[in-house]
């Protein structure tokens, strides 16, 4: 048995099964029993070793006498079908197959690299679960019995109270209970807040390029035409909005832009929303990994700038895990009157998991959580740079002062799709940056790594794994004097609007892209900031 699998029950229990006895009196009624079980037994509606239920409590569900049961039950186990053991009850031994004591794992375990650095994922290892089970618990006891019925629209008022209070604190943002709806993540925000934006008459959105694409496809499924803006070291070229007058609406993240990670810059920051007041817009704030920052200190919302004119947009996704599906936008009562009136009653999530999140936050142990999340991470990220270091001199490291991956770029003439195929090869699973760009740049190769929910122990064996797997390219390359092509990743989700022509990625250190030859990382300062 695995370690993170739930144990399977050893009751087993079957009380309760679909028998159909025949009730056109043919044969006795024991006989009519036993051929309804042999039936439930061999369409597999009863499993080997599944218990029955006790002759005294069957008999009462089918209105006979006891007798009938056990001697049903009696055939059938001299038949092989069924055994019979003291303490133990009557259970299911006949199986169509050989049971096979050899516990095979599932196809997407067969499948899973040795070393996994897509990006997008926390230290799920590190998910408090004895706090959060407890909470639940906690929450289970006193829950209201009005709360559990259908959700209100926008979320249970104690958590959005609460959330706004914590980005107030935390993210200086400018929210209200009333102000705030609660989803299931950044991509369900997207969706609601584009859907409400199709409906006022607005119908194109920018969203940054290299950028994930979800969110593109978010828009889009809500009926707004999704249109890439280029991203650069200084963030979002906002400028560039003016030459679309279609466009009133952008997604945007200031605090860490994904995957190039960096910072929307100030002047950037009111041209943005001076854009938006100037064409009556909106700028949906994804506040991507803003509450890890390690080399420079975290910048506070654009929404607390301009609350009028910004939705802002979390989630847990990062902080504690996507599976627990939380998320929050933060909307002027316009919008938040239109994300209210068409929300379903259980849009959200679930409302318990709703009141444990707000007792999580209220107790402080969300705050203990990342505290202690924040030295993990920056650890593992010195450790990642430091190996990258030793083992790709050649590679340039950017992205690194925040969040839960970095930008690798690779040498010239090496292929990102190549090195991504040849990683794998090796049980390294790696992102091609232009997996995230709208159209592919080969002479900008690159790869995102994710180190969130990679293990301390593994960061040395995957990036020499992965040191491998370029000098494996590269030397591909250079003896065929070409490029080792691979077969092109698809761009995943529907294409963006693409308005203008892709230039190169200026190094996010600052300053043009130089065209003279990278120089190795050298030694330099432990972790330089982006």
């Amino acid at each position: 048995m695995r370690s993170n699998e739930a144990p399977p029950s050893q009751a087993n229990l079957a009380w309760d099964v679909l028998l159909e006895v025949d009730d056109d009196g043919r044969g006795p009624l024991h006989s009519r029993l036993r051929r309804s079980l042999l039936t439930a037994i061999r369409a597999g509606r009863l499993a080997p070793g599944t218990a029955l239920s006790p002759s005294r409590k069957l008999a009462t569900d089918l209105g006979c006498s006891r007798w009938v049961v056990t001697e049903a039950y009696a055939q059938l186990i001299a038949e092989g079908y069924l055994a019979g053991r003291a303490g133990s009850g009557t259970r299911v031994s006949w199986a169509d197959r050989p049971v096979s004591t050899v516990l095979v794992p599932p196809t997407s375990a067969l499948r899973t690299p040795r070393f996994d650095l897509t990006p997008g994922l926390p230290d799920l290892r590190a998910f408090p679960r004895q706090q959060w089970a407890s909470t639940i618990r906690v929450e289970v006891q006193r829950v209201a019995f009005t709360d559990l019925a259908y959700q209100a629209p926008g979320g249970h008022p104690r958590l959005r109270r609460t959330l706004a209070d914590y980005l107030q604190r935390v993210r200086g943002a400018a929210a209200g209970a009333d102000d705030l709806t609660v989803c299931t993540g950044i991509t369900d925000g997207i969706m609601q807040v584009c859907r409400a934006l199709a409906a006022a008459g607005i119908t194109a959105v920018a969203v940054e390029d290299p950028v994930w694409r979800r969110l593109g496809r978010a828009a889009a499924s809500a009926g707004v035409t999704p249109v890439s803006l280029p991203v650069d070291q200084h963030g979002l070229r906002a400028a560039d909005l003016a030459a679309n007058p279609d466009v009133r609406a952008v997604i945007v993240a200031p605090a860490h832009q994904f995957p190039t990670g960096v910072v929307l810059e100030p002047g950037r920051r009111a041209a943005l929303l001076e854009w938006a007041r100037r064409v009556d817009g909106v700028i949906l704030e994804d506040d991507y990994d803003a509450e890890f920052c390690y080399d420079r200190r975290p910048v506070a919302t654009v929404q607390g700038m301009d609350p009028s004119r910004v939705v802002l947009l979390g989630s847990v996704s990062k902080t504690l895990s996507p599976a627990l599906a939380i998320g929050w936008i933060v909307a002027p009562p316009r919008w938040t009157a239109a994300l209210r009136a068409s929300s379903a009653p259980t849009a959200g999530p679930p409302t318990l998991d709703q009141l444990a999140f707000a007792t999580f936050i209220d107790t402080g142990s969300l705050d203990r959580h990342l505290r202690s999340c924040r030295s993990r991470y920056r650890n593992r990220r010195d450790a990642l740079v430091q190996a990258i270091r030793a083992e790709l001199p050649e590679c340039r490291l950017s992205g690194i002062a925040a969040g839960l991956h970095v930008l690798l770029s690779l040498p010239d003439g090496v292929d990102a799709a190549a090195v991504t195929a040849e990683a794998a090869s090796r049980g390294v699973r790696v992102a091609n940056l232009d997996r995230y760009r709208v159209l592919p740049v080969p002479a900008e190769p690159g790869l995102v790594l994710g180190y969130g929910n990679l293990a301390d122990h593994a960061v040395g064996e995957a990036v020499r794994a992965l040191a491998r797997a370029v000098e494996r390219v590269r030397a591909g390359s250079t003896s065929t004097g070409r490029v080792v092509a691979a077969a092109p990743q698809p761009a995943t989700g529907l294409p963006l609007v693409h308005r203008y022509r892709h230039r190169p990625l200026a190094h996010m250190s600052g300053g043009a892209r130089d065209p003279a030859p990278r120089a190795p990382l050298g030694p330099g300062p432990r972790v330089p900031p982006t």
